[in-house]
């Protein structure tokens, strides 16, 4: 086996929690039982497991070009999924989709009636 520098084997955990957010993302796209969960499961899914792999790749190679673009794309993703995850359920709650019988409280509801 060859030797591998510190640096790799951080990016390599890295990325593996990376993709372990992706697979529990997936699960609960296919698990969830109304389009909010799901979106939340979406975004969860695109914001950690997409974000850290690029933050992965980021640390496994290093501050060169393609270092530098993983970084580039990871800010733009935490920057703009939890916004447009944001802008999406609020479209759908405006358009009438109903949330599951097992919803407890509804925020956007509360917000029409003040």
């Amino acid at each position: 086996m060859p030797d591998l520098a510190i640096n790799q084997i951080i990016g390599y955990v890295v990325i593996c929690i990376g993709l372990i957010f992706d697979f529990f993302g997936v699960l609960g796209l296919v698990r969830l039982p109304d389009v909010y969960n799901r979106l939340q499961a979406a975004t969860k899914c695109v914001t950690f497991g997409s974000a850290g792999i690029l933050i992965g790749v980021l640390i496994y190679s290093g501050f060169n070009a393609m270092g530098f673009k993983s970084l580039i794309c990871a800010i733009f993703i935490l920057l703009t999924s939890p916004v447009s995850a944001h802008a999406i359920a609020r479209a759908a709650h405006r358009s009438g989709i109903k949330l599951t019988d097992k919803t407890i409280i509804d925020l956007y509801q509360e917000d029409k009636k003040n």
